[in-house]
């Protein structure tokens, strides 16, 4: 039997990361997010190099900035987020295949629906997982 996780994340990063989803239409937005005490309340927006639809590659220099940043404020790298500008929310086998990181949370939204939809995701050895989002109040 597979264990289900929770994941908790403020409001005001899930609202974040859907602003970021719909305001990079139609190309995949992507970054990371950020926990202190077992609670994501950081996001960290990258430039998707790759400016397309169907897939995502961070820039290196951004990705080594927001991980300094996070040791810097006493937070933790926690999960990678992109989104699906026309598919579900669920990994796609490229996501799968690239989820390198067991230790962190794979977050997907998807802009297929109107109002976009957020999951999230562990992936180990090709294994995924529905992961349960707690919403909780916070600021970034």
């Amino acid at each position: 039997m597979a264990w289900v996780q929770k994941m908790k994340i403020t409001k005001t990063v899930l609202e974040s990361i859907l602003v970021h989803a719909k305001r990079d239409m139609p190309k995949e937005a992507c970054g990371y997010l950020a926990s202190r005490d077992g609670v994501i309340c950081g996001h960290y927006e990258l430039t998707n190099l790759d400016q397309a639809s169907d897939h995502f590659s961070m820039d290196p220099k951004e990705q080594f900035a927001a991980i300094k940043d996070m040791r810097a404020q006493g937070m933790q790298m926690a999960a990678v987020y992109h989104s699906h500008p026309e598919t579900p929310a669920r990994p796609s086998d490229e996501d799968i295949r690239l989820a390198f990181d067991p230790a962190i949370s794979y977050v997907i939204i998807s802009m297929a629906a109107q109002e976009g939809v957020v999951k999230s995701f562990k992936i180990r050895k090709g294994e995924v997982t529905l992961e349960q989002m707690e919403i909780v109040e916070g600021e970034q």
